[in-house]
This record gives C-alpha cells, sequence and structure tokens, in this order.
C-alpha cells in the first residue's frame, strides 16, 4: 500500500522549491499508489511530507495522506497496513473521524510516543512529524516487508519507499563499495548497506528520530531463541495451527476483495487454503508456469488447492518473449540487482493478479523460519558426520543423528554439483565458515572482478555478527543457520516481493511474518524443524490437513524456477550476448564484462552467475547510465 517521501532540514533553513521536490519523488513512486496523492508542507517551508495512495481500508478521501492531526499539528505519512487497528481503536479510547489504520497511528503516538510501534501488528513504515518537539519519527516493521531508505544531502534528510525517489538528491550516482561486495558475497546487502554510494536503509525492527542535527536509531524488536523443551509435538502443532488462524484473520482485513499467490509449494498453498476458507468466497489465487517443460511447471499443484478449496485461479503462462520485454522493468521496479531470477516470475503473476485484486497474500518466511532451504540438510549432515567420528554426537549443538538423517538424502539428489563443490575444500572446519561457504557466491565470479578497486571491508566478519548473535545463546548449528536467513536472506525476498507487488500497484501481505508466531517458532526446539533430516517437519506436520495428497506426497518442490539459463543458449542468447558484448559493458569500473561473455555458455542449468551479473549490468545501466535524467528530473517543473 502507498509510497512515502520527504524530507527535513536537520538545521531548520527553508528548502528552496520544496513543493517542486516533492512531486518529483512522488512521480518517481507513483505506481505504488494509483488511486491519490498528496504533499504537506509546513509554513517555515524546512520539512515536507509526500504519499501516493493505494485504497485498501477505508477507501473514502478520509484516508487522504499526508494526515494532519488538528489537536497536536502532528503529521503523518504511512505505507503499509496495522492490521490490528480495530482492537487500538478500542484500547487508545479516543473519538475518530476516519476508519482507517492511518489515523491509529497519530492517535497511538500521541498516547504512546516512539513506543507506539511494539503496540502495531502489521507491515509498515511510516513518519511522524511531532510539530510540538520539532521532531521527526522514522519507524520500520519488524520483518521488513514495508521498505524505508535515506540519505543526507547539505544538511537535508530525505527518505523515500524506494531509493530511485532519492537519486536525483545526491550529489553523484555511484556504488557502494561495501554494499557491491556484499552482493558479490550474498547478492543481496547486509544491514544499512545499499548499493548506492549515500542511501541507507533503516534496518528491519529499527525507529529513527531526527532532532535538530540529531539522528538516533535504534532496535525496537528482537526475537529470541528461548527453546521451550517441557512441551511435546502436539503441544508445539495445536498452538502453531491456532496463531497462523489467527494471523491470517489480521491479514484478510480488507475493504476491497483479496486473493494469494499460489506456487504449488507448501507455504503458499497453506496460506491460500486457510484464507479462502475464512474469506467467504471472495478468494481468488494467481499462479504461473513456463509451458516449455514440465521441469518448469508445478501449477497443478496450485489447481488440486484451489481445487480443494474452492477458489478460482487464474493462471499466467510465460515464454522467453516475456522475458526479454519485461526484464529491464524489473530491474527498474527493484532498485537494484537479486539473488534469483524468480523477481521476473513475481512481476508477471502479480501483473495477472493486479487485473482481478488489490490485495494478496504470500507465503514468505516459512523455509526461512522453519528450515526449508536444502543447504540446511547440506550442511547439517556433514556436521553430523564430524560428530560421529569425533565422538561428540550426544552434544546439544546435534538435534538428530547421521543415521536418522539418511532415508532423507534423497532430497540431495539434485544437488550433486552443490555437495561436489562443497566437500572440495574446508571439510569438517567450524560450523560458521562451513555455512558461509555454502553461502558465499563470490569465490565463482572473483576472476571477472576487478580487485583493485575493492576496499578492505569483509563481509564474512559481518556474516559470522549475524550467525552467532546474542540471541542465539545456547542454540544449535540448525538455529545459527535458519536466524541468518531469518535476518538477512528474508529482507532481500520481501524486497522483491514488495517491489514486484507494487510495480502493478498491487499490495502483498505475508500472514507467515506475525510477531507472535515468529516469537513462539523460535521457542520450538530445532528437533521438531529438521526431524530425521524432514526439512520443516513440524510445520507440515500441523498444516497436512489443508493441503491436497498431491502436495502432501511431493519430494520434488522447486521453487518457482525459471529456463533462463536454457533462453541464454537460445531465444535470448543473441540479447543476453549482446548486453555483455557491448562498449558501455567493457567501460564498467568493478566489473571485467569480457570475462563474463566468455562464461556464459559454460553456464550450468541451475547456476545464477549469468543471471546475477547480467542484473548488476542492467542495473547499471538503468541507474549510473542515466545519472543526468535523474538529476535533471530537479530542473524540470511538472
Amino acid at each position: 500500500m502507498c509510497s512515502i517521501a520527504g524530507m527535513l532540514s536537520i538545521e531548520k533553513n527553508r528548502i528552496q522549491h520544496i513543493s517542486h521536490k516533492l512531486n518529483v519523488m512522488n512521480e518517481l513512486q507513483k505506481h505504488r499508489g494509483p488511486d491519490d496523492t498528496g504533499i504537506w508542507v509546513n509554513q517555515q517551508r524546512y520539512v515536507g511530507l509526500a504519499h501516493n495512495r493505494l485504497s485498501i481500508l477505508d477507501l473514502t478521501d478520509s484516508g487522504h495522506q499526508p494526515m494532519k492531526d488538528v489537536v497536536t499539528g502532528n503529521v503523518v505519512c504511512f505505507n503499509g497496513e496495522i492490521y490490528n487497528y480495530i482492537e487500538l481503536k478500542r484500547e487508545i479510547g479516543c473519538v475518530f473521524k476516519t476508519n482507517t489504520d492511518t489515523e491509529v497511528i497519530l492517535k497511538a503516538y500521541e498516547k504512546w510516543g516512539t513506543d507506539c510501534v511494539t503496540h502495531f501488528k502489521g507491515m509498515f513504515s511510516f513518519v511522524v512529524w511531532d510539530e510540538n518537539n520539532q521532531t521527526l519519527f522514522c519507524a520500520r516493521d519488524r520483518f521488513g516487508i514495508k521498505p524505508f531508505y535515506y540519505a543526507v544531502v547539505e544538511n537535508v534528510f530525505y527518505f523515500a519507499s524506494e531509493m530511485k525517489a532519492l537519486l536525483p538528491f545526491l550529489s553523484d550516482i555511484e556504488t557502494d563499495m561495501e554494499g557491491f561486495k556484499d552482493y558479490l558475497t550474498f547478492q543481496f546487502c547486509l544491514g544499512e548497506h545499499t548499493l548506492f554510494q549515500g542511501i541507507k536503509a533503516l534496518e528491519p525492527a529499527h525507529c529513527m528520530v531526527i532532532h535538530n542535527k540529531d539522528i538516533n536509531i535504534r532496535k525496537y524488536w528482537q526475537v529470541f531463541y528461548d527453546l521451550d523443551w517441557n512441551h511435546t509435538e502436539k503441544y508445539f502443532i495445536e498452538k502453531l495451527d491456532e496463531l497462523l488462524h489467527n494471523s491470517i484473520r489480521y491479514h484478510i482485513r480488507s475493504d476491497v476483495p483479496i486473493g494469494g499467490y499460489v506456487s504449488g509449494g507448501v507455504d503458499s498453498s497453506v496460506v491460500s487454503a486457510m484464507a479462502a476458507d475464512m474469506a467467504g468466497g471472495q478468494y481468488a489465487g494467481f499462479t504461473g508456469k513456463f509451458g516449455i517443460s514440465r521441469l518448469y511447471d508445478e501449477s497443478m499443484y496450485a489447481e488440486d488447492v484451489a481445487y480443494e478449496h474452492d477458489f478460482p485461479l487464474y493462471l499466467i503462462d510465460m515464454n522467453c518473449n516475456d522475458f526479454l520485454n519485461n526484464i529491464e522493468n524489473v530491474i527498474y521496479h527493484l532498485d537494484t540487482p537479486v539473488a534469483g531470477p524468480g523477481s521476473f516470475c513475481q512481476y508477471m503473476v502479480s501483473g495477472l493478479a493486479s487485473k482481478h485484486r488489490k490485495v494478496v497474500l504470500g507465503g514468505q518466511g516459512g523455509d526461512e523460519i522453519f528450515g526449508g532451504y536444502t543447504r540446511y540438510l547440506v550442511a547439517y549432515f556433514e556436521q553430523c558426520i564430524k560428530g560421529a567420528i569425533e565422538g561428540t554426537m550426544d552434544s546439544q549443538k546435534y538435534i538428530v543423528t547421521y543415521e536418522s538423517i539418511i532415508p532423507n538424502l534423497t532430497a540431495l539428489k539434485n544437488y550433486k554439483p552443490m555437495l561436489k563443490a562443497f566437500w572440495s575444500s574446508g571439510l569438517f572446519e567450524e560450523s560458521d565458515k562451513r555455512y558461509f561457504k555454502l553461502v558465499n557466491r563470490a569465490p565463482l565470479l572473483h576472476d571477472c572482478i576487478h580487485a583493485d578497486m575493492l576496499n578492505d571491508y569483509d563481509p564474512y566478519q559481518k556474516f559470522r555478527d549475524i550467525f552467532y548473535a546474542e540471541n542465539l545463546k545456547n542454540t544449535c548449528y540448525f538455529d545459527n543457520m535458519t536466524h541468518f536467513d531469518f535476518k538477512t536472506l528474508l529482507p532481500a525476498l520481501l524486497q522483491v516481493e514488495d517491489r514486484m507487488s507494487m510495480a502493478h500497484g498491487l499490495e502483498s501481505r505475508v500472514p507467515l511474518l506475525d510477531d507472535e508466531l515468529i516469537e513462539f517458532v523460535a521457542t520450538i526446539p530445532a528437533n521438531f524443524k529438521l526431524k530425521n533430516g524432514d526439512m520443516k517437519y513440524i510445520f507440515k506436520k500441523t498444516m497436512n490437513k489443508y493441503l491436497p495428497e498431491s502436495i502432501k506426497k511431493r519430494t520434488d518442490k522447486m521453487g518457482f524456477p525459471i529456463p533462463f539459463n536454457q533462453w541464454i543458449k537460445n531465444e535470448a542468447k543473441d540479447f543476453i550476448y549482446d548486453i555483455f558484448n557491448s562498449e558501455k559493458a567493457y567501460s564498467r569500473q568493478l566489473i571485467d564484462n569480457k570475462k563474463v561473455y566468455k562464461k556464459i555458455e559454460n553456464e550450468s542449468d541451475f547456476g545464477r552467475n549469468i543471471w546475477g551479473m547480467l542484473c548488476m549490468e542492467l542495473w547499471q545501466r538503468t541507474f549510473h547510465d542515466r545519472k543526468c535524467e535523474y538529476k535533471g528530473m530537479l530542473n524540470t517543473r511538472m
């Protein structure tokens, strides 16, 4: 829902042409909110807020933003949804003039101050201008579902939902070296890093207060792994079912009909099955396939879910021409290169969904919180073998034995190249080094990078800090791995979820990311999540009753694969080769695209190296090569 943007002179100086600048920011983000637009500027013209609205709750003009409280003078600019706004109205107890969750933020801030964020259940990024204290309060939801970026240029604090809206104000558009190293390593940035020098991300579960020249950032929420060894599997199943039901009930609150992405996997299928049962015939599902091959088509599983829970399913059949016609739009809306080609699929399915719904539910988060990635099994199996050899299998860090894992190792049958590479060096090293090796993509492309351009920043150190975070005391290896992905990979995936849906003016909600649900799952011992090598055991055990038999029995979940590596050797060959074999590509300071060009024909069927480099090159073309266009927007009156 919506876009937010704004600026504040931290020295309280008048900002020249402030209304025009706010309009430029709104124009760059107008796809996020096609229903309404607004700006607010204070009389002294040193602070201004801008908003584009996608109307979901209270569809009347009373939901217009930025929204001002006539009593306090406070002004809010908000992107997202506060799902418990009805309950908060009762708790706050004052008279409300609208039926919006936006007004609830204003009243909650008046009642609780900056601690209001701890009362919100939802996805959000927002700012509140506090007229009395002359401060700007900024906050982002616990998981990073909704984005918040900022930059300080010549004593002016700028913020926006998307980085492109900040580009006109930077002195130059350059690549951030630490962000670039993160991208090479993980194919996403860690912490507050971005790939644009001068632009930072407000991290999930953080808020910020700007007062005069002081910018104070604090974390307001953390998940703690206080493991519950006192309850049984039956208790965990019943509680998990209850909490997910509660989350779905909140997430289907809307004044417009809702739908959902249905990929054919467990997570999205469970969300859609439960939501459809609760929505009373108003639900619709959306999925996609690549008709080129059964290897790239999981739509039959989505059809089974739709049939069992009686909702219509809309399908888009994608091909290489769709890719060629849309990939540059994908990169433009993403603002940054991304880890995998699934972003293209999400863009296409979101486009389909936007023709029928304004709100969709998705299954993001299940793999990170319950442990669904195959690499967890790869890494854990190695450590089990190590423990068996060393005679330390009875230590707390081993949740299952290597003997019990063996029956489930068939999940690794398509990962032999990964296993061969992973075990080729460093076998039985410390667990953090081994997992870093699994997620580190930099060695695959080291010969394509101009290393002399890089600084001394080492992503491994930040990786290690997250892997061994204080909230992980007395946990096992499995928890360390999933926690790292929860804190890093998940926000990167949520960025894709947000951008690809908002590119079409579509709101995407993620019910698996509910604070009570996440806090509870963190107390479940890992032996219920990876039971005998069965990944996501407790989640699947809980949710099987909502799933058709075809999905319960699946052992081949592919994660919405895309035939990109087939295309680059066939239909998209000329396009890909032309991208890398060009004067622009060869002029890049950081990447040797001549070497990338030579690697194209040797890319494996499921390799991501060429995809990663293609995204990087298209990103540079879209933003770096057009820097004059972004700067010129400030000189063109709209």
